[in-house]
């Protein structure tokens, strides 16, 4: 991890500043490696986070683009002149239908999108906590044997 201020790699600081502090029993290298994995977890899941957001706002931006197709074509179908009310009545009822229930595929894919980004950068921390907590278990077996 590169240090803000563009001074290098802030674990070897963190290693030198440590390392002056001699605590028995306590290795501070496996520290350092353990909290720069928990960084790259972080990293990697928000990474995630904002292309399934990017996506969901890119197919949101699609279906506004086919809605108002749509719109302008019911629009003009309507213009057209008809034999009578009853079959103006008719399609209106057709096209309500249609967008009524591509509506509801439309939040289906959207709510899917979302929760597939989720679960994927939700995965990726939750492999990342089972990691550390068998990380921990190592250190402490390494440590009474």
């Amino acid at each position: 991890m590169a240090d803000p201020k563009g001074n290098g790699d802030l674990f070897p600081d963190f290693r030198r500043l440590m390392g002056d502090w001699r605590v028995p029993g306590f290795d501070f290298e496996a520290l350092a490696q353990c909290q720069r994995k928990n960084i790259e977890a972080f990293t990697q899941a928000n990474q995630l986070a904002l292309e399934g957001t990017q996506a969901w706002m890119r197919r949101n931006l699609e279906l506004a683009r086919e809605t108002m197709e749509e719109m302008s074509a019911m629009l003009s179908e309507f213009t057209r002149p008809t034999t009578s009310m009853e079959e103006r009545f008719q399609r209106q009822a057709e096209y309500s239908k249609k967008a009524v229930e591509k509506s509801l595929a439309n939040i289906r894919d959207l709510t899917e999108l979302m929760s597939k980004t989720n679960s994927d950068a939700l995965g990726v921390l939750s492999k990342r906590v089972t990691e550390g907590l068998e990380e921990v278990r190592e250190l402490t077996q390494q440590k009474a044997a």
